[in-house]
């Protein structure tokens, strides 16, 4: 028999100083939530947590950790497995790089793929096992809309959150049929400043595709709350996953191709 929801939901957010993560620990710690975030700059994240003690009065507990080692990510499971129940993780914390396949190195690609697959494999899978015993909780794992097509050449982050919605909606499987549910949060161009910090020129890009982080989290959060497995935020977004989907996959490539090369020329 399933334990009664505790009256205190605890949620674990990954990346939580900026972007999204920033975002869902913000809207979450306004709706009462008491808070485990974790992040790589110690510092950062004891400045957002007494933020948010200040404005909203609730437990705000920091676990500083790099997801990208094996001991950042051991100290995260620790915590889901050993510490006071987390009814919800948010797997935030990832990578893209600012260099095609061609011109990378296996550290970068290493570390892009422990961070963006290894991590959320390993904190999924440390959370479910308390989460089930128990017959509740949830997982929302940020993936994108850069997951459903081949849409950055040279790139592997694609392919890393195409990845990340395939688990996601294979472990929903199992795991909701005993109260916990597990959904792939992909959005499109977000304004999280991660794009600028890797030195990614979006200048180009129109107005319209950017979304904000207020809007992800508002749309992942009802869609959670719908019992859905993947959640695309914005019309224009699950539109674009339509065409990406059931569109052939040469047209996909050539459009892919030319995309590159206007970029290039743009660069060149």
């Amino acid at each position: 028999m399933a334990e009664q929801v505790p009256a205190e939901r605890r949620a674990l957010v990954t990346g939580a100083t900026s972007g999204i993560g920033a975002e869902f620990a913000r809207r979450l710690a306004a709706d009462g939530w008491a808070l485990v975030l974790v992040a790589r700059d110690a510092a950062r994240l004891a400045q957002v947590a007494a933020e948010l003690t200040d404005q909203h009065g609730h437990l705000v507990e920091v676990l500083p950790a790099d997801l990208s080692t094996d001991d950042g990510c051991a100290a995260v499971e620790s915590r889901l497995r050993d510490g006071s129940p987390v009814e919800l993780l948010v797997n935030n914390a990832g990578i893209s790089l600012n260099q095609p396949f061609l011109r990378s190195s296996v550290s970068d690609e290493e570390r892009l793929l422990r961070l963006n697959v290894h991590a959320v494999l390993r904190l999924t899978l440390a959370a479910v096992g308390p989460m089930t015993r128990r017959g509740h909780g949830a997982v929302i794992n940020v993936s994108s809309v850069a997951g459903f097509a081949p849409v950055m050449p040279g790139s592997t982050y694609p392919a890393s959150k195409a990845w990340v919605t395939a688990f996601s909606e294979s472990v929903d499987l199992t795991t909701r049929r005993r109260g916990v549910r597990v959904m792939a949060l992909c959005p499109g161009y977000t304004r999280t400043g991660a794009h600028e910090r890797v030195g990614i020129d979006t200048s180009a890009m129109p107005g319209f595709l950017w979304l904000q982080p207020a809007q992800v989290v508002d749309e992942a959060l009802r869609d959670l709350g719908k019992g859905r497995s993947v959640s695309v935020p914005s019309g224009r977004y699950k539109l674009a996953v339509a065409g990406m989907r059931y569109a052939p996959r040469s047209l996909l490539r050539r459009f892919a191709r030319d995309t590159r090369g206007r970029g290039e020329r743009r660069s060149g």
